[in-house]
């Protein structure tokens, strides 16, 4: 992502941090391809304070290809719930190698959250997180940006991806929660 377009995407959520506290939980949501997981590298590269935050990736946790509500659940129980409440938090990488759950990773109260994937703006999140930023992107250059980066393993789960992300939308409407909307124009 060049160096103005990323300013350009990262200053509203820049902006909207102070305002969140200081330990905030950011989920950013959008579809497959639209440059979330750069944009969340970015952000955590760009933190204002020292006390930078924890990134969390959907695609580490998803069960498979048709595992986008699991994932969902797995990140409101096992993470934003006990976060909000004080408690430990954990979320467990699924290893797609051997299709089973793997390790659990621990996750430091004292340091910002973010999180970032499809999925992270369902309803249920909303009240368990700070700022929630959606970043959408023309259809051609998310599936170009998506099969460029994983290639043939995505290349044959694409429609079936694309379902489960359609039944998501129509069930959760998760654009309407972002307090903060972003367009990708290019790669």
């Amino acid at each position: 992502m060049p160096d103005l377009q990323r300013r350009a995407l990262l200053a509203p959520i820049l902006a909207a941090l102070p305002a969140a506290g200081p330990n905030p939980v950011v989920l950013i949501d959008g579809p497959s391809g639209a440059g979330k997981s750069t944009l969340a590298d970015a952000l955590a590269a760009h933190w204002a304070d020292a006390n930078t935050p924890q990134l969390v990736r959907m695609d580490d946790i998803y069960p498979g290809w048709d595992g986008l509500d699991a994932a969902i659940e797995h990140l409101r129980r096992q993470v934003l719930l006990p976060w909000r409440a004080g408690l430990p938090a954990a979320w467990q990488r699924y290893d797609w190698a051997v299709n089973g759950p793997a390790e659990w990773h621990p996750l430091d109260p004292a340091r910002p959250l973010v999180v970032e994937g499809c999925g992270t703006l369902a309803a249920a999140h909303e009240p368990l997180s700070d700022v929630r930023v959606w970043l959408s992107a023309d259809d051609a250059l998310r599936k170009r940006r998506a099969l460029s980066r994983d290639g043939d393993a995505f290349r044959s789960h694409w429609d079936q991806w694309q379902q489960e992300w359609a039944t998501y939308l129509q069930r959760e409407a998760p654009e309407i929660r972002a307090t903060v909307r972003l367009q990708a124009t290019r790669d």
